[in-house]
C-alpha cells in the first residue's frame, strides 16, 4: 500500500513540476511583449523630447515643474513607465540567460508581478515534451515518491508490530 501512495504522489508531483517550464515561456512570452511595449513608449519620448532640444531627464522635468496638475501627473506617469522598462528589462534579460535551475530558483518573481499572476490567470498546461520538462518530471517523480513513501512510514509508525527484544 505504501507503495502505491508513493507512486501516487511521485506521478502527481510529476506532473505539477513538469508543467514550470511551459509557466516559464508563457511567462517569458508576456515579459517579452511589455518590454517591448515600453521600449516604444520609452523610444518615442526619448525622440519627442530630443526633436525639442531635451534629453529625457529635462523633459521630465520640465513635467514635473508645470503647474498644471494634468502635466505633473503625465511626467509622474512616463517616470514611472521608464522605471519599469528598466526593471522589466533585467528581469527580462536574467531569465533569458539562466539556465533550468536557476529558473527554477527565480520562481517566486513569476507569481509575484502583475505579469507573472496575469499569465497564471491564463496559463494553458501543456505535455513536456523538452529535455528540461522531462528532467522537471523526473526530479517530481523521485521526490514525489520519496517525500510520500516517508510521510507513510511515519504515519504507520505507531500500527507496527513491535517484537520483544530477546536477550
Amino acid at each position: 500500500m505504501r507503495r502505491v501512495v508513493a507512486g501516487i504522489g511521485g506521478v502527481a508531483l510529476a506532473v505539477a513540476l513538469s508543467q514550470f517550464p511551459e509557466y516559464a515561456q508563457q511567462y517569458t512570452q508576456r515579459l517579452g511583449g511589455a518590454v517591448d511595449e515600453l521600449r516604444i513608449v520609452t523610444e518615442k519620448f526619448d525622440h519627442d523630447a530630443q526633436e525639442a532640444g531635451l534629453d529625457r531627464q529635462q523633459a521630465l522635468t520640465r513635467f514635473e515643474a508645470s503647474s498644471d496638475e494634468f502635466l505633473a501627473g503625465r511626467g509622474t506617469s512616463e517616470a514611472a513607465n521608464f522605471a519599469r522598462y528598466e526593471q522589466l528589462s533585467a528581469t527580462l534579460a536574467r531569465i533569458q540567460n539562466a539556465n533550468a535551475v536557476e529558473r527554477f530558483q527565480m520562481m517566486p518573481a513569476y507569481f509575484d508581478t502583475d505579469i507573472g499572476a496575469r499569465t497564471l490567470d491564463n496559463y494553458k498546461p501543456a505535455v513536456p515534451v523538452t529535455v528540461e520538462g522531462i528532467l522537471y518530471a523526473g526530479g517530481g517523480l523521485l521526490v514525489g515518491y520519496l517525500l510520500m513513501s516517508g510521510i507513510w512510514r511515519f504515519l504507520a509508525m505507531p500500527f507496527k508490530k513491535r517484537y520483544p527484544a530477546y536477550r
